[in-house]
């Protein structure tokens, strides 16, 4: 019974993902952002959490700075996090690289 009734639901719920947006600054040239974007199925807010908290809490996302990590649900943001001088970035020279 418990098994037809998550399965009747689960459709309904929200779906989640992580985005990490790295910024490349070089001198002399516009700065460009890569996103990468880790998708999780409906319901799976436990393994999202899970997944943004080692992104968060990793030495190679603080090495990589200037990032910005984004827990989304239904593409909403609740959680967000940025490591290193992002928000000093002028965002109107930014291009978008993938």
């Amino acid at each position: 019974m418990k098994r037809l009734l998550k399965k009747a639901i689960k459709p309904f719920l929200p779906s989640y993902e992580v985005v990490c947006t790295t910024y490349q600054i070089i001198p002399g040239l516009p700065i460009t952002k890569n996103f990468s974007r880790h998708s999780f199925e409906k319901g799976a807010s436990k393994d999202a959490k899970e997944f943004y908290g080692k992104v968060i809490t990793s030495e190679f996302t603080k090495k990589l700075a200037p990032v910005e990590v984004h827990l989304k649900v239904a593409g909403i943001t609740i959680k967000k996090a940025h490591f290193g001088p992002v928000e000093n970035l002028n965002k109107k020279k930014i291009t978008a690289v993938g």
